[in-house]
């Protein structure tokens, strides 16, 4: 395609066309024309923002990018109704890449209730792949957000569902024929499809509306680039207090635990969209809770007075820094 900003007739086929979940809150949308949307929220609600970046491979920017930036909303307690899309796409892009994109991306946005309210597309010399950026947009009732830096000391913290799944069908799919010379086709097929895991949407809202702990609930964050990890570092650094976990607790699947050992990935530094991290003064009972919905659970650890943080596996002790680098950079 042409350098420059995309033609309108390539945006009215391959974008507009594509745009079909609509939501009261987003009063103008994407259209041509358009430059600004226009939202309403109910009075006295709080409005929350969150970005991210995906300069994955093809299409999947789009899977990857809009579940990131609206995971950190729903960590957040909010309740995302829109999101914007900045795609840049090298000279040596055919449309079909772009009409492909879109299509991901509202297929992602429907299943989650979320309009695409607007962007930006554009081919530059820039970059060399397909670059996406997703500003998600929601609000949440006054007084109600959470925060990753709400931790205290006697605080439990549990993850839901399997770290790893984000980095988990990310390796599946970049490595596919090589792991099918190690693995059977079940166990890969069953990697690839860890990407129907990848929203934290249920577990923030189920936790959140509960009436048995939602006001024991003091931090979350959604478990992404670092990996378990770098969401615990987070949360104990920004909250300026240590932490002490039990590494045999964490909940992993046996495809994550195969895929990253053939791969030689460490799976508490891979990315794991899909997961969140809830701290909470009772945090069987909100397990509990979260089970009874469906949605697996475990308490991995608890928040501790001073700066220590522990990772435990059996008589083995270790202290957790900041992750560096996400493990899935190995890779991709």
């Amino acid at each position: 395609m042409n350098v420059g900003k995309i033609q309108e007739s390539v945006l009215r086929r391959s974008v507009f066309r594509q745009l079909k979940t609509k939501r009261e809150e987003v009063l103008c949308g994407a259209g041509p024309g358009e430059d600004c949307a226009i939202l309403s929220f109910p009075p006295g609600e709080e409005l929350l923002v969150s970005s991210a970046a995906s300069v994955r491979t093809g299409r999947d920017a789009a899977l990857y990018g809009i579940h990131t930036a609206v995971n950190n909303l729903a960590a957040c307690g909010g309740r995302p109704a829109a999101v914007w899309l900045t795609v840049l796409l090298p000279p040596e892009a055919e449309e079909e890449e772009l009409r492909a994109l879109m299509m991901q991306a509202e297929h992602v946005c429907a299943g989650l209730n979320i309009q695409i309210a607007g962007g930006h597309t554009e081919v530059t010399s820039a970059v060399n792949r397909t670059a996406l950026s997703v500003t998600a947009v929601g609000s949440a009732p006054p007084g109600q957000a959470i925060r990753t830096s709400g931790l205290h000391p006697g605080a439990e913290l549990v993850v839901t569902k399997w770290i790893g799944l984000e980095g988990t069908t990310m390796a599946a799919k970049e490595k596919e024929q090589e792991l099918l010379t190690r693995f059977p086709a079940y166990l890969v097929e069953e990697a690839k499809g860890f990407d129907q895991y990848l929203s934290v949407l249920p577990e923030a809202s189920a936790a959140l509306t509960s009436d048995a702990v939602k006001d024991a609930i003091c931090a979350m964050t959604d478990v992404s680039e670092g990996g378990i990890f770098g969401a615990f570092w987070k949360m104990g650094e920004s909250s300026g207090i240590g932490l002490e976990i039990d590494l045999k607790k964490i909940p992993i699947r046996q495809e994550t635990v195969e895929i990253c050992n053939h791969l030689d990935l460490n799976p508490y530094e891979l990315i794991s969209g899909g997961s969140l991290l809830i701290a909470a003064d009772d945090g069987y009972a909100l397990a509990e809770s979260l089970e009874k919905v469906g949605i697996p659970a475990a308490v991995v650890g608890r928040a501790t007075a001073g700066n220590d943080r522990i990772v435990l596996n059996g008589e083995e002790k270790r202290f957790l820094g900041p992750v560096r680098t996400d493990e899935i950079h190995k890779l991709i």
